[in-house]
C-alpha cells in the first residue's frame, strides 16, 4: 500500500475511532442521567407515599438538591421561590419596603437600622424600638423573618406599624408608605484631607457604578487630586459593575475579566467608556474578606499597574454563578466558570474538585502557583491566592470574647442604654470618645451577664486532653493539665479590662450608627484606620507611588 495512502487510512481510521469513543462517551453519560433520574423519581415517590409519617414534598425536595449539591462548592445551591427574592435584593439592592433592618431581641423584634432618608426614616423610627403590631399582626413572640414579610410589599402600599419608642416607652401607631428601596453599594465617600478623598465601597449591587461615578466627581470638586478606594469587607456582587468601575480609572476597550468555563468559552468582559480619571493617584485597600467582584477591580488595577494595592490577601473566590430555572418559579445558583483578570491569572484560592479521604478541600498548593507579569510595567504577581498587595497592612482581628459579646447582643444593648442616659449630650463625628467613664458604664452593665465563648487556647487544651485520655496518659499528666485549665480560663471582668480598646470601637460604632447612620459611623472609624493612614502616606508621597507601581512584584504568598 502507498505510504501516504496508508498514512491517511490510518488518520480516517483514528479519528473514526475517537468519533465512536466519544459517541459512546456521550451515549453512555445520557444513559447514566437518565437511569439517576429514574431512581431519584422513584425513591422521592416511595417516600412520599409510604414512609410512616406525613411528609412535605418541598421539604423533600430542598432536603435533596441540598444534598446533591453539598460536594460541589459552598456557592452551587438550590434557590426555591422564597429563596429568590432574597437573591434579587442581594444582587440588585431593590426591594419594596420601608427601609430598615431588624433584629430579635427577647420576644419582640426591634429596628436595629433605619436606612438614612428611606421611609422608616422619615416616619421617625429609630434603632431599638420595639415593634408592637404589623398591620394588625401581633408581634409578641414573633420572628424576625415574619416581621420582615409583613413589612416587604408593593412600593405605594400602606404599612400600618405600633411601635415602643425605646427612648420613653411611649407607644405610637405609624402609617408608612411603602418605597422601592434601593441601597447603593457606596456607604461613604468624603475628604481625608484637602487633596486626598476617600470612598468606601461595601457591595457591587446594580447601578452601584453609577453612585461611584457620582462620588468621584462630587470628590473633585471639593479638590480631590488623589483617592483611597475602600473595597475591605466587599464580598462582590454583579460583575458587570465590576468592568465599569475599572473602565473609570483604565482606556476604554480594556481587558477587565475574562470568564472561561465548559460553557462560556473565554468571554471577555471590556471596559465600555472613557474613564473620568485617567491619571488620579489611586490606592486601593483590600482584605481578607474582599471577594469576587472586588478582587476583580483591585486584581485588575493591579494588573494594570493602576493603583497601589493596600492591606492584606483577599480572599480568593475566582468562581462565577449563573441562576438557572428549573421550572416553578425554582433555580439552581451554579458555578459555571471560573474569573481570569487581565494578567492572565484566575484568583480562585480553593480547589473544590479535589478533596481528600475524608472530603475536605485545601487552597492551592505553592507547587501549582505561577508567576505572571502586569500588562505595563512588568511586575510580577501571581495565581491561586486571591489577590497579595503590593503594600502589606494586616487588619485586626476581634477575639472570640468580643465576638461572644456581640453574638448575644450586649454590646447594641448597652450602645442604647448609653444613648438614652446620655440622650442631651452632643455625639459629634469627628470628636466622640467614650472614654474611660463611659467604658466603666459598660462594665457596670455587664456585671449580671453570663459571656460564654471558647478561646483557641481553651479549645487547643480540650483537643489535648481527649489525646491523653485516648493514649492513657490523662492521670499521669493531670496536675499539669487542670493547672493549664487555670491559666487559661479567664475571669470575665480581667477579659473586659484587657480588651477595652476594641470593645470600646465596637460601642463607638453602635452609638455613631445611632446618631449618624452608616456614613457617620464609617468618617468617625477611619480616623484612626492604620491601613487607611498607610494608604494615605502613600499617595502624599509621588516618588515612593510611582516606584512601587514601576518596579515592585508583588509576595508569592
Amino acid at each position: 500500500m502507498n505510504f501516504f495512502r496508508k498514512k491517511r487510512y490510518l488518520i480516517a481510521a483514528g479519528a473514526a475511532a475517537l468519533c465512536s469513543f466519544f459517541f459512546l462517551s456521550a451515549a453512555k453519560t445520557d444513559f447514566d442521567v437518565g437511569r439517576n433520574l429514574e431512581v431519584m423519581f422513584n425513591l422521592f415517590r416511595e417516600v412520599h407515599m409510604n414512609y410512616v409519617d406525613d411528609t412535605d414534598p418541598d421539604q423533600l425536595m430542598q432536603r435533596a438538591a441540598a444534598g446533591m449539591l453539598r460536594e460541589l462548592d459552598p456557592y452551587t445551591e438550590f434557590l426555591s421561590e422564597k429563596d429568590m427574592e432574597n437573591f434579587e435584593v442581594m444582587t440588585t439592592g431593590k426591594y419594596g419596603g420601608i427601609g430598615s433592618l431588624i433584629r430579635q431581641k427577647g420576644e419582640w423584634v426591634v429596628i436595629a437600622q433605619p436606612y438614612q432618608g428611606f421611609a422608616a426614616d422619615k416616619a421617625g423610627l429609630k434603632i431599638g424600638d420595639k415593634i408592637l403590631a404589623v398591620n394588625g399582626f401581633e408581634a409578641r413572640n414573633a420572628t424576625t423573618a415574619q416581621i420582615s414579610d409583613r413589612m416587604k410589599g408593593d412600593p405605594g402600599t400602606l404599612l400600618k406599624i405600633k411601635v415602643e419608642r425605646f427612648r420613653d416607652g411611649t407607644v405610637e401607631e405609624l402609617e408608612i408608605v411603602r418605597e422601592r428601596i434601593s441601597m447603593s453599594g457606596i456607604a461613604y465617600y468624603g475628604m481625608l484631607n484637602d487633596t486626598v478623598g476617600y470612598i468606601a465601597h461595601e457591595d457591587f449591587t446594580d447601578e452601584c457604578s453609577n453612585d461611584m461615578r457620582d462620588a468621584i466627581m462630587e470628590l473633585k470638586k471639593q479638590g480631590m487630586t488623589a483617592l483611597v478606594y475602600d473595597l475591605r469587607n466587599n464580598g462582590g456582587g454583579v460583575l458587570q459593575e465590576a468592568v465599569k468601575i475599572v473602565g473609570m480609572f483604565v482606556p476604554k476597550d480594556s481587558e477587565v475579566v475574562q470568564v472561561r468555563g465548559r460553557s462560556e468559552r473565554g468571554a471577555s468582559y471590556r471596559t465600555p467608556s472613557a474613564p473620568i480619571a485617567p491619571d488620579l493617584p489611586l490606592t486601593v485597600l483590600i482584605g481578607r474578606n474582599s471577594a469576587s467582584a472586588a478582587e476583580i477591580v483591585s486584581g485588575a488595577l493591579q494588573d494594570y499597574d493602576r493603583a497601589v494595592i493596600v492591606g492584606e490577601r483577599s480572599f480568593g473566590k475566582g468562581l462565577v454563578q449563573s441562576p438557572r430555572p428549573l421550572g416553578y418559579n425554582n433555580y439552581v445558583k451554579m458555578t459555571t466558570a471560573k474569573y481570569y483578570i487581565p494578567s492572565g491569572r484566575c484568583i480562585q484560592a480553593i480547589d473544590y474538585s479535589h478533596r481528600d479521604a475524608e472530603g475536605r478541600v485545601s487552597h492551592v498548593p505553592d507547587s501549582l502557583i505561577r508567576e505572571f507579569l502586569t500588562l505595563r510595567n512588568g511586575r510580577k504577581v501571581y495565581d491561586g491566592a486571591g489577590i497579595m498587595p503590593d503594600i502589606a497592612s494586616p487588619q485586626p482581628t476581634f477575639s472570640l470574647f468580643a465576638a461572644a459579646l456581640y453574638g448575644n447582643s450586649y454590646l447594641e444593648d448597652f450602645a442604647l442604654e448609653y444613648i438614652r442616659k446620655h440622650r442631651f449630650e452632643p455625639v459629634a463625628i469627628d470628636s466622640f470618645s467614650l472614654g474611660d467613664d463611659g467604658y466603666a458604664e459598660f462594665i457596670d452593665f455587664m456585671a449580671d451577664k453570663e459571656v460564654e465563648y471558647d478561646s483557641e487556647t481553651k479549645m487547643a487544651l480540650e483537643v489535648l486532653k481527649r489525646t491523653a485520655e485516648k493514649e492513657f496518659m490523662a492521670e499521669a499528666i493531670a496536675p499539669q493539665l487542670e493547672e493549664l485549665t487555670q491559666k487559661i480560663t479567664k475571669n470575665k471582668n480581667e477579659e473586659l479590662i484587657r480588651l477595652q480598646p476594641e470593645i470600646t470601637e465596637l460601642i463607638e460604632d453602635n452609638i455613631l450608627l445611632y446618631h449618624h447612620y452608616s456614613a457617620g459611623m464609617i468618617r468617625h472609624r477611619i480616623q484612626h484606620d492604620p491601613t487607611v493612614s498607610q494608604a494615605l502616606g502613600i499617595l502624599t508621597q509621588p516618588t515612593e507611588y510611582h516606584r512601587i507601581l514601576a518596579s515592585q512584584d508583588t509576595r508569592r504568598n
